[in-house]
C-alpha cells in the first residue's frame, strides 16, 4: 500500500493528526492529488475557520476508469462547521465532470438526518443550492452488523450498538424520526456517478480481547466497477 495526505497543519507538519487515504498501488495509481482545508481560506496550509481544524483529500484512479476519493474529518461539536464544511467540499465535487464518479467519505461527526446529512442527500438546500450524494449503506446489496446503528461507541464496542438498536425500534414504533434514515452513523460513504454499485456494506467492529483500535467503528463498503476496468499489472517477479 501507498498513502496520500499531510498534516492538518501543513505539509511540513509531522507530529498532528492526518486524513490519508491509503491505497493499493498494485491495483490502483494516483494520477493527481490535492488538499483544502475547511476553512474560510482552504488553500492555505493549517488555516482556521467555523471551529473547523481538519481537511479534505481527492484522487486515486486506476487506469481504464477514473474516478475520485475524497476523504474528510468534520468538526465535532459546532453545526455551522459541519454545514459550511459540507457546502464547501460538495461544490468541490460539483465542480468536477458529471461523469467523473466521486466517493466522499470520512467521520461527519453527525447524523445523515441533521442538516449536514440531508443537504449532502439532496433533502435540503444550504445557501440555495442542494447536493446530490448518495448513501452506499442502505443503497448496498447486503449490510452487514445492522445492530450497530450508531458508528461512535466511545470504546464500548457491541454493548453500545445493542442499546442503540433497541432505541432505533422504539423510535420507528413512535413514527419520531425520518424514515429515509436508517441508522445513526456518524462515519459514512457517499458516492457520486452511474457507474458505482455499491454491492456490500458493513460496519466492522473487530477487536482484540475487548480492545477496539478506535471509538467510532469503521464503515467498509465494496463498489462493482464496470466490466471494462483494466486495473495495474503487477511487475513481473524474477526468479534469482
Amino acid at each position: 500500500y501507498d498513502q496520500f495526505g499531510v498534516s492538518r497543519k501543513g505539509p511540513q507538519d509531522t507530529t498532528d493528526e492526518h486524513c490519508t487515504i491509503f491505497y493499493d498501488k498494485e491495483k490502483v495509481e494516483l494520477l493527481e492529488g490535492g488538499t483544502f482545508w475547511l476553512s474560510e481560506s482552504p488553500s492555505v496550509p493549517g488555516s482556521i475557520s467555523w471551529d473547523v481544524h481538519t481537511f479534505q483529500l481527492k484522487g486515486v484512479e486506476p487506469p481504464g476508469f477514473s474516478f475520485q476519493i475524497v476523504n474528510t474529518n468534520m468538526d465535532q461539536f459546532s453545526p455551522r462547521a459541519r454545514r459550511r464544511s459540507a457546502l464547501l467540499t460538495w461544490q468541490h465535487i460539483a465542480s468536477l465532470p458529471p461523469s467523473l464518479p466521486v466517493v466522499y467519505c470520512g467521520g461527519f461527526n453527525t447524523q445523515k438526518e441533521s442538516t449536514t446529512g440531508r443537504f449532502l442527500l439532496g433533502r435540503s438546500r444550504e445557501h440555495g443550492v442542494v447536493g446530490d450524494m448518495r448513501d452506499a449503506w442502505p443503497s448496498a446489496r447486503v449490510r452487514k452488523n445492522v445492530s450497530l446503528i450508531r458508528t461512535y461507541h466511545g470504546f464500548k464496542g457491541d454493548k453500545q450498538g445493542t442499546v442503540e438498536y433497541l432505541k432505533l425500534i422504539f423510535r420507528a414504533l413512535c413514527l419520531c424520526w425520518d424514515r429515509q434514515t436508517q441508522d445513526l452513523h456518524v462515519d459514512w460513504i457517499l458516492f457520486r456517478g452511474r457507474s458505482l454499485i455499491p454491492v456490500s456494506c458493513e460496519v466492522v467492529n473487530d477487536n482484540i480481547d475487548g480492545c477496539y483500535p478506535s471509538s467510532h467503528f469503521p464503515i467498509f463498503a465494496e463498489f462493482m466497477l464496470p466490466r471494462t476496468v483494466r486495473m495495474v499489472e503487477s511487475p513481473v517477479q524474477e526468479d534469482s
